[in-house]
């Protein structure tokens, strides 16, 4: 069960960090970024010093307003945010064509809200690959909870140097990237493209939805406050302010970009090793 309240929205900033370390944290965070004097070569070379900082900082904000699966999904009309994402986790494992028994490893993996559904749903073991030790820990956590420990577990290890999050990347050269690996792909499309309803409707100031209140402009604006508040009493790191801000930026930023048309976060492809001659 995802954390749901202030306290322990207040308690879990900072992630790994000392909380006398996250002011610290955030303001070397935001010079790695142009808008703050970085460099694309610096953010290159610091990517892991990057990275942790990153998600020290924001998980329990990710958490706290979307919950423990930290991904979009093609929406229905009439389908809430947390249906779409639990459909979307289906449809992969689908798309794995996953059996009873199998081990299954999810790069990039969170805080494990994907590997436990598709782990519930495909009564599959799956480890998640993670190289931020708090988010691994609160996985570990959340896998005791939801009664999957024995079946789903966390390694730490280096997803990618250089580049993970310093740049963007065309759908093209995820394609490229793919067979100069030797990976043959099935089939891949932007399923952005079919969605009934834009992926980017949850961070839409203009949209409210009861069911995803803490992502409206109303819900963003209460968790603004009550930041500031809880940083004022110190129950929450001096920092905290600054990072709810540049998570509001981001918000802004996705919403611009979808509405463009010029970035998607649902870019999907199915590859596998090319079948030899015997199977």
């Amino acid at each position: 069960m995802s954390k749901t309240g202030a306290l322990d929205l207040a308690s879990g900033l900072g992630g790994k960090l000392e909380k006398n370390e996250v002011l610290s944290a955030v303001e070397k965070y935001e010079k790695y970024h142009v808008c703050y004097g970085g460099e694309e070569e610096e953010r290159k070379a610091n990517y892991t010093d990057m990275v942790n900082k990153y998600y020290d900082l924001v998980t329990s904000f990710y958490e706290f307003g979307w919950g423990e699966s930290f991904h979009f999904a093609p929406r229905w009309k009439g389908e809430s945010l947390r249906e779409s994402i639990k459909r979307h986790e289906h449809f992969l494992a689908l798309q794995l064509d996953l059996k009873p028994g199998y081990k299954v490893l999810d790069v990039g993996c969170g805080i494990g809200g994907p590997l436990r559904e598709i782990a519930r749903f495909s009564y599959t073991s799956v480890t998640g690959l993670n190289n931020n030790e708090y988010q691994i820990s609160r996985g570990k956590e959340l896998n005791r909870v939801a009664k999957v420990d024995r079946t789903c577990d966390f390694v730490k290890a280096e997803i990618e140097i250089g580049d993970g999050l310093p740049d963007i990347r065309m759908t093209g050269k995820c394609l490229e990237a793919l067979k100069q690996a030797g990976f043959e792909v099935i089939w891949e499309k932007d399923l952005a493209e079919n969605s009934p309803l834009p992926w980017y409707l949850p961070l839409d100031k203009s949209h409210f939805s009861l069911s995803s209140f803490r992502l409206t402009a109303l819900g963003r604006f209460i968790t603004k406050n009550m930041v500031k508040a809880l940083e004022f009493i110190r129950l929450a790191p001096k920092g905290s302010q600054r990072v709810q801000d540049f998570l509001e930026k981001a918000a802004e930023g996705l919403v611009e970009g979808g509405k463009k048309e010029i970035f998607t976060p649902m870019y999907f492809f199915l590859a596998r090793k090319p079948l030899s001659a015997t199977e």
